[in-house]
C-alpha cells in the first residue's frame, strides 16, 4: 500500500524585484556583479560567515530589493568584530573607526564610507530609515568598503601600514566612470519613496538609469538599452523641473547628467 502523501504543485520560482530592473541582464548576472566579494582567507569562522551572508544578500537582492541594504548593515558584524580584536578594545563602532584611521590601518576615504554604513545602521535601528534604503549597487559599494577594510585589518602590522593608501581609495576620475562613482555615493533623498512626478515613479527611474550606465561601463549597451536610455533621459527631463525639494533636485540632475554622458555616443534616429 502505497502511504505516500500525492504530489504537491511543484513550488513556484522566485520573480525578480520590479525595483532592480536594468541593474543586470538576469539573475546569472548577479554572480559577476558581486565577484570582486573576496573573502579573506586569514578571517574567522564568524567573520566569513557574515562577510559572506552579506555578499550572497547583494547577489539575491535581485529578486528581493530591501536584501541590499540588509547586506550592509550585517557586513559591519564583520567589521566591529575585526576592528575591536585588531585594536585591542570594546568600544562604539565609530570609535573604532576613528581609533583604526588614527593609527594609519584604514584610509579616511574608506573610513568615511564605513561610517556612512554605520549611520545608515542606525538610522534603520531608530526607525529613520526604512530596509529599502540603498540601490542594491550602492549597497554592493559600501560592502566592498567593509570588504576592503576587513582585508586590510588582517594583514600584518607592517604590511597593513604600507598598502592602506592603495585599498579602497582609488577612485575613477572624470567621464562617466567618474560620475558613476559619484553617484554610488549619493544616497536616495529621503521622503522621496514610493513618490512619482507626472507618473514617473522615483526610485524605478533611478535604478534603471544606473542599470543603464553599469552596462554601458561594462562592455556598452545594446539597441533596446539604448532606447531605454534615452525614453529615462526624457522622463528626466520632464521631472526635475517639478522636483521643488533642493536635495532631490540636484540628485536627479547629477543623475540626468550622468545619463547624458552614457548616451553621448548614441545618436537616436528620433527624440
Amino acid at each position: 500500500m502505497n502511504t505516500l502523501p500525492p504530489p504537491s504543485d511543484p513550488p513556484l520560482l522566485p520573480e525578480r524585484d520590479p525595483r532592480a530592473r536594468y541593474i543586470v541582464l538576469d539573475y546569472a548576472d548577479m554572480h559577476a556583479l558581486v565577484a570582486e566579494l573576496v573573502l579573506p582567507g586569514d578571517a574567522s569562522m564568524y567573520v566569513m560567515s557574515a562577510m559572506e551572508t552579506s555578499r550572497e544578500l547583494i547577489r539575491h537582492s535581485y529578486y528581493r530589493y530591501e536584501f541590499a541594504t540588509v547586506a550592509v548593515t550585517h557586513s559591519l558584524f564583520a567589521l566591529e568584530h575585526v576592528l575591536a580584536e585588531r585594536l585591542g578594545t570594546n568600544e562604539p563602532l565609530h570609535v573604532l573607526i576613528e581609533r583604526a584611521t588614527d593609527a594609519g590601518l584604514i584610509t579616511a576615504e574608506l573610513a568615511a564610507e564605513l561610517d556612512r554604513s554605520r549611520l545608515l545602521r542606525d538610522k534603520l535601528t531608530q526607525g529613520a530609515a526604512s530596509s529599502a534604503s540603498l540601490r542594491p549597487l550602492r549597497a554592493l559599494a559600501m560592502v566592498r568598503a567593509v570588504f576592503d577594510a576587513v582585508s586590510l585589518l588582517l594583514r600584518p602590522a607592517s604590511a597593513a601600514g604600507a598598502t592602506a593608501a592603495d585599498v579602497g581609495g582609488a577612485q575613477p576620475e572624470g567621464g562617466l566612470a567618474g560620475l558613476w562613482e559619484d553617484h554610488l555615493r549619493a544616497l536616495f533623498p529621503d521622503g522621496f519613496r514610493s513618490v512619482d512626478f507626472d507618473g514617473v515613479d522615483l526610485v524605478l527611474l533611478d535604478a534603471d538609469v544606473a542599470g543603464l550606465v553599469q552596462r554601458e561601463l561594462n562592455g556598452g549597451l545594446d539597441d533596446s538599452g539604448i532606447a531605454y536610455l534615452w525614453s529615462c533621459i526624457a522622463n528626466l527631463d520632464t521631472i526635475v523641473p517639478l522636483i521643488n525639494e533642493e536635495y532631490c533636485a540636484s540628485y536627479f540632475a547629477k543623475l540626468r547628467t550622468m545619463a547624458q554622458v552614457a548616451a553621448a555616443l548614441y545618436i537616436p534616429t528620433a527624440i
